[in-house]
């Protein structure tokens, strides 16, 4: 072991009595290092500390669907909320035996990411707008995709595969990363995808490729070549062609393998020109949310990292390719994304899955319905859901939702349900109890019973409106006894951090803006006041003259956010988009079109719409920048004609 030379000590001794900063050049002499090399930046954190201080969240199911088809072993999984929080939950399951292959093997098979790209680039999305700028950059996005790496490597099955697709302006950064993380030597591939399309720059090269960084993590992982032959060239083929009889025969020796072989194709090399862009996705399988993927591009990743049965993960799911690809090959799933969007643009994509085109032959559909799958909340939940459960799963997600181990015991005769760090934990029974109130006299009677046989802390969890008292915790002969109220948000100084809430996008552009939420929070119906009127068409063409426009006027949208911290919001100011399903069947709300809150802003707050996209009934759902819904199921007939239009 090495040792400090004694004026270092001293040196560093007197800084620290100082209260003054080392110096940068003693970090190498304090502090052992497991790399030869790596990337130095800002706020950058320890491994150790990034799986240990995230924050894992329960999962609370939202709606189950095909659930008659249900396999007891495995329900595909649709996940609102941070993936950061989504993926250490994930990797509980995984500890906790939750988390298999159909083959019963632990973990992921294959992680496929596309995360955003730092580039401040704009992309063409859908209505002809920019699809989104991103806006993490330098040493922040590259710490925000890091942490994400460091779980995914957790998380990867003993053979499992990560792709990361970037841009060409980041790929070397995450290159840098990435070796960092999984180790250089479990680098596979640098996979250049080329495509062409239009384009106006006549003063330099246009940039048309992205990069997908393939590694293998635990050193072996699953390839199936066979499945992702692709022909060779007609060039080639006529120089290894040969005369046998009348039909021509191709090989390089004359061998029967040889033949075969030529006739299978070839693995394709790691520069993909045959797979179009983005742009060119075909009709019947564009999402309209911007960034879209063709499932061509992920048909060759998931068919050659995963067999039948295998989980695909994909915690940027963004319009779910990569699920409705896995799907349809017949792997189990998990779609984690931030955004509500997304989330409903998924869940139409899948539920209508059968209507797709097939992967196979892109002629005919799919025609099957897909495999049960569960939508979740992780972070921002449902409260009268939740007082719904019976109570022992009350009781385990109120302790997952604090990050409390549950543990059962007994101290003095009563029972207790885990713990917090080392301190005691009990969930009060707001059930048993109706007409209880935790107030100043419960927690002088806790203290009674527990207060010589506990240390310094412990922690009540309980309905904020069970607690008579505004004190984040009482203390009674130097034991702080807290109170851990549902649904407030976490309490600072717990858990020593900020919070932050989930943020919707207000316009295309900021589809894909990515923020750190950490903690959680619980829905908060936004007040919503509108009026509903049927008028002549604002701009008319030769074509709709005399047809009649839906017109949605919002006059009031106000979020109501629980918080100590007060969050002062003007009118208006907290929505993000109305979305509307125009045929809503009275059970799945299918997304049909959508409206940012800054094209409405520019418009009075109206939506507009042709009245004939009304099919029996619509809703609309006026949604928030913290995830938070305002539902409303709307007829024609509710759509009354102003006087004079």
């Amino acid at each position: 072991m090495y040792k400090l030379p004694e004026e270092q000590i001293e040196r560093i001794t007197s800084l620290l009595r100082e209260g003054k900063p080392l110096p940068e050049d003693y970090k190498a002499s304090l502090f052992e290092t497991k790399k030869e090399y790596e990337l130095v930046y800002a706020d950058k954190a320890r491994e150790e500390d990034i799986l240990a201080d995230t924050m894992a969240v329960p999962l609370q199911v939202v709606k189950t669907f095909q659930s008659s088809n249900t396999d007891v072993d495995w329900a595909n999984m649709l996940i609102f909320g941070d993936n950061l929080q989504v993926l250490k939950s994930l990797l509980q399951m995984k500890q906790n035996g939750k988390l298999k292959n159909s083959d019963g093997t632990s973990g992921v098979r294959l992680i496929y990411i596309d995360p955003p790209f730092a580039t401040k680039q704009d992309f063409r999305g859908s209505q002809d707008q920019k699809a989104y700028q991103d806006k993490i950059v330098g040493a922040e996005f590259l710490e925000f995709l890091r942490k994400r790496l460091v779980f995914i490597r957790e998380l990867l099955a003993d053979d499992g595969t990560v792709y990361v697709h970037l841009d060409w302006k980041k790929g070397h950064y995450a290159k840098a990363i990435m070796d960092e993380v999984f180790g250089e030597h479990r680098f596979r591939n640098e996979i250049v995808w080329c495509y062409s399309g239009p384009t106006r720059k006549m003063d330099d090269f246009p940039s048309k490729h992205d990069v997908i960084l393939r590694y293998c993590p635990k050193g072996t992982c699953v390839f199936n070549g066979n499945d992702v032959t692709v022909p060779y060239s007609e060039n080639f083929m006529a120089r290894r062609k040969y005369s046998e009889g009348e039909g021509g025969i191709y090989a390089g020796r004359e061998n029967q393998v040889a033949k075969e072989e030529y006739v299978q194709g070839k693995v394709p090399e790691d520069w993909w020109t045959d797979i179009p862009s983005g742009g060119q996705i075909s009709r019947n399988e564009l999402t309209g949310y911007p960034t879209q993927k063709p499932e061509r591009l992920l048909n060759r990743i998931v068919r050659a990292s995963s067999r039948p049965g295998d989980i695909v993960l994909d915690c940027f799911a963004g319009s779910g390719t990569a699920a409705a690809v896995a799907e349809k090959l017949g792997r189990r799933w998990i779609g984690v994304d931030c955004g509500k969007l997304a989330i409903y643009t998924m869940q139409k994509r899948l539920l209508r899955i059968a209507e797709s085109k097939s992967l196979d032959d892109p002629k005919k559909k799919y025609g099957k319905d897909c495999a049960p799958f569960a939508l979740y909340n992780a972070g921002l939940y449902d409260y009268k859901a939740l007082k719904e459960l019976p109570w022992e799963q009350y009781r385990q997600f109120a302790l997952a939702l604090f990050q409390c181990r549950d543990e059962p015991h007994a101290i003095g005769g009563l029972a207790l349900d885990g713990h917090l760090g080392d301190a005691s934990v009990m969930v009060f029974d707001y059930q048993k109890h109706e007409s209880a109130m935790v107030d100043r006299t419960f927690v002088e009677q806790l203290h009674a019973a527990l207060g010589k046989k506990i240390r310094s802390r412990f922690f009540l969890i309980a309905p904020a409106g069970s607690v008579a008292f505004l004190e984040d915790y009482i203390e009674l002969d130097g034991v702080k006894y807290y109170i851990l109220r549902i649904p407030y948000s976490i309490i600072e100084e717990i858990h020593n951090r900020g919070f932050s809430k989930l943020k919707q996008p207000v316009s295309e552009l900021d589809v894909n803006d990515t923020v750190d939420a950490v903690g959680f929070d619980f829905v908060q119906t936004p007040t919503v006041d509108c009026t509903y009127s049927l008028e002549k068409v604002k701009d008319p063409d030769l074509l709709n003259q005399e047809s009649k426009e839906c017109v949605i006027g919002i006059k009031q949208f106000e979020s109501r956010v629980i918080s100590k911290k007060p969050v002062n919001l003007a009118n208006l100011e907290s929505l993000s988009m109305v979305m509307l399903d125009y045929d809503y069947d009275g059970k799945v709300f299918d997304l049909d079109d959508i409206f940012y809150a800054e094209d409405l802003k520019k418009n009075g707050y109206e939506v507009r719409f042709a009245s004939e996209k009304i099919d029996g009934q619509c809703m609309i759902i006026y949604l928030d920048i913290f995830g938070n819904e305002k539902r409303e199921i709307k007829k024609l007939s509710d759509f009354t004609k102003r006087k004079g239009r």
